[in-house]
C-alpha cells in the first residue's frame, strides 16, 4: 500500500490544458450565440413593424407563383432561387394567391398582399424570415472564415462587425435578394480558402455556393471568373510541388463551374421541369458584346432573357441624389460615397486596419486574394451601373470586409486589443442607437439617421418602409385632420387606415391641412411638390423617412 501510494504521489498531474480548451470553446460559442441572438432580435423586431419596401411585393408574389403555378414569367429579370426561398416562407402561411399571373408583377404583388384577403403583414413577415435565417447563417460563415485566418479573436471581431452592421441588418430583414446573393458568394470564397487543404471536399461545395449566388441575382456574374480563378489558386496551394498543379487547377475550376451551372439550371427546373417559356413583352433587343454575352450564357432561356431585361435597365437614365444634389444618370463615385455615409465610423477604421494587416502579416497575404479581390470586383462592377439607388448594390462590401477586419487582431502591437475592443464598442453603440431605423442609418460624422435624407435617397433612407408607422402617428397625433399624401412605396395606404388625397393632381391652392411626403419625393425636387413644401411648415417626421408638413 505504501509503495502504491508513493507511486501515486509521484505520478505526473493530469494535463489541465484540455479542460481549459473546452471552457474556452464554450465561451467562444456563447459569444457567437449572443451576437447572432442580438442580430436576430434586431432583424425580426424590425421586420415585424416595417411595411413592404418597393421591391418586396414583387419578389414575394413571384415566389408564391413559382411554387403554386409553376410559372417562370413573374420577375424574369432575376433568377428564381432567392424568390423560391422567400416564397417558401410565404406559402407556409397558406395564402390565397388570387387570379393567375397576367404580366404586371407590381399588380401581382399588390393583389397577393392586399386584395386576396390575406394578412398582409403576417404574409410579409413569413416571406422575410427565410432571408433573416440566411443572414444569420452567413454570420457563421463570417466567423468561421475570419477564425480560419486569425483564430477565435479575429472570428469574434469579424462577427461583431457583421452582427452590428446597420446595412446588413436593414437588408437582411427584408424579402429581397441582395444579402442572399452576397452571402452565397462569401460562402464560396470561404470554401475555396478551406480547399487549400482539402480540395476534394470543399471545391464542389464552393461551386454549389457560387451557383446559388448566380441563381439568386445576376449581379453575382462578375464574381464568377474571380472565384473560378481562386479554384486554380487553391489547387495550386494544395498540390505543393506537383508539376501538374496548373492542369489540375484548370480541371477543378471547370468542374466547379459545371456544379455552379447545374445549380442555376436546377433552380429553374424546380419551378417548371419542362421549362416552358415565352418571352414576356418588353424584353429588349440587345446588340453588340452584351447581346452576344446574353446569347452565349450556358443557362436556360429565361435567364438569358432576364439578362436582356437587366441590360435594358442599364440603358435607362435614372434619377440620382447625392449630398443634396439631384442629377440624371450615374456617378462612378456614388457607391464609395454612400458607403462612407452609411458605415459606422468604427467599422471604417476596422476595415482599414484589417486590410493593412492582410498585406503586412506575411502569413495572411494569400487571404487577400480570397477576401479583398471578390469584394473589389463586385464593388467595381456595381460602380459602373446606371442605378445610383443604394448601398444594397454593394452589400457584399461590409460582408467581405468584416472578414478582412478580423485580420486586424493579428497585428502584434501592444495596444491592438484595446483599440480593437474600443472600435467594436463604438460600432455596437452606433448600431444600437439607430434601432429600429436601420434602413436610414448614417454615421455620426454625417448627422445620424435623421440627416440621411439630406444626402441620400431611395433604399438608403426611404424605401416605403414606414407606412404602418405613419398610420399610427396620424391616428395618435392628428386624428380627423385632412391628409394629403405623396408616398413612394409599394404599400397601400388605405389598408393601414390612412385616408389621404393626392396633392399632385389638384391645384396647389386646394392643398390645406397635413402634407405628408416621403423622403425620396423630397429628394427628387419634383416641381409639383417643391412649391407646396416651400410654403409649408415641417411639424413631424416618421421613421426618418417621411416628413409631415402643415399647410396653412
Amino acid at each position: 500500500m505504501t509503495s502504491l501510494s508513493a507511486e501515486a504521489d509521484d505520478a505526473p498531474a493530469p494535463p489541465r490544458e484540455a479542460p481549459q480548451r473546452r471552457r474556452r470553446r464554450w465561451v467562444i460559442a456563447l459569444v457567437v450565440a449572443a451576437l447572432l441572438a442580438e442580430m436576430a432580435f434586431a432583424m425580426v423586431s424590425t421586420a415585424v413593424r416595417q411595411s413592404p419596401t418597393i421591391d418586396e411585393p414583387v419578389y414575394v408574389a413571384a415566389g408564391v407563383i413559382y411554387l403554386t403555378e409553376h410559372d417562370l414569367r413573374p420577375n424574369a429579370e432575376h433568377p428564381p432561387l432567392g424568390k423560391l426561398l422567400i416564397g417558401a416562407g410565404a406559402v407556409l402561411t397558406g395564402p390565397r394567391p388570387g387570379p393567375a399571373f397576367t404580366g404586371d408583377q407590381q399588380a401581382a404583388g399588390r393583389r397577393l398582399l392586399y386584395e386576396s384577403g390575406n394578412d398582409a403583414q403576417g404574409l410579409l413577415l413569413a416571406a422575410r424570415l427565410p432571408v433573416i435565417a440566411l443572414t444569420l447563417l452567413f454570420g457563421l460563415v463570417v466567423f468561421a472564415f475570419a477564425r480560419d485566418l486569425t483564430g477565435p479573436a479575429g472570428g469574434l471581431a469579424a462577427l461583431a462587425l457583421y452582427a452590428f452592421s446597420p446595412d446588413v441588418i436593414a437588408h437582411g430583414s427584408l424579402a429581397t435578394l441582395d444579402v442572399p446573393m452576397a452571402g452565397f458568394l462569401l460562402t464560396s470564397a470561404w470554401l475555396l480558402w478551406r480547399a487549400r487543404r482539402r480540395p476534394r471536399l470543399f471545391l464542389p461545395l464552393a461551386g454549389a455556393a457560387l451557383g446559388a449566388a448566380v441563381a439568386t441575382k445576376m449581379s453575382a456574374l462578375p464574381a464568377v471568373p474571380v472565384l473560378l480563378g481562386l479554384v486554380v489558386a487553391s489547387v495550386w496551394s494544395a498540390r505543393g510541388s506537383s508539376g501538374r498543379r496548373i492542369v489540375d487547377g484548370v480541371a477543378w475550376a471547370a468542374g466547379a463551374g459545371l456544379v455552379a451551372m447545374a445549380v442555376v439550371w436546377a433552380s429553374y427546373l424546380v419551378v417548371d421541369p419542362r421549362l416552358r417559356w415565352t418571352a414576356p413583352p418588353g424584353v429588349p433587343d440587345i446588340d453588340g458584346p452584351r447581346g452576344l454575352a446574353a446569347a452565349w450564357m450556358p443557362f436556360p432561356e429565361p435567364f438569358r432573357d432576364g439578362m436582356r431585361v437587366q441590360f435594358g435597365f442599364e440603358d435607362l437614365r435614372w434619377t440620382g441624389f447625392l449630398f443634396g444634389e439631384v442629377y440624371i444618370g450615374s456617378r462612378w463615385y456614388y457607391l464609395p460615397a454612400a458607403l462612407l455615409v452609411k458605415t459606422p465610423l468604427g467599422m471604417l477604421a476596422m476595415w482599414t486596419a484589417g486590410i493593412a494587416a492582410l498585406f503586412a502579416v506575411a502569413r495572411l497575404r494569400p487571404a487577400a486574394l480570397y477576401v479583398l479581390v471578390p469584394a473589389a470586383v463586385l464593388l467595381g462592377a456595381a460602380m459602373t451601373g446606371a442605378r445610383d439607388l443604394g448601398v444594397r448594390y454593394a452589400i457584399a462590401v461590409p460582408m467581405f470586409l468584416a472578414v478582412a477586419a478580423g485580420a486586424a487582431t493579428a497585428l502584434r502591437w501592444r495596444w491592438t486589443p484595446a483599440v480593437a475592443c474600443a472600435l467594436l464598442l463604438f460600432v455596437a453603440v452606433s448600431s444600437l442607437r439607430t434601432y429600429p431605423f436601420y434602413l436610414p442609418y448614417s454615421n455620426e460624422a454625417f448627422g445620424g439617421p435623421s440627416k440621411t435624407r439630406l444626402r441620400l435617397h431611395d433604399s438608403n433612407a426611404d424605401w416605403g418602409q414606414d407606412l404602418g408607422r405613419l398610420a399610427d402617428r396620424l391616428r395618435d397625433r392628428y386624428p380627423d385632420e385632412r391628409v394629403w399624401l405623396a408616398y413612394k412605396g409599394s404599400g397601400v395606404p388605405s389598408h393601414y387606415g390612412i385616408r389621404a388625397s393626392d396633392p399632385l393632381v389638384v391645384p396647389p391652392g386646394q392643398v390645406r391641412g397635413l402634407l405628408v411626403v416621403s423622403g425620396s419625393w423630397i429628394a427628387k425636387s419634383d416641381p409639383r411638390l417643391t412649391p407646396l413644401i416651400a410654403t409649408s411648415e415641417p411639424i413631424d417626421e416618421v421613421g426618418h423617412s417621411i416628413t409631415i408638413f402643415r399647410r396653412p
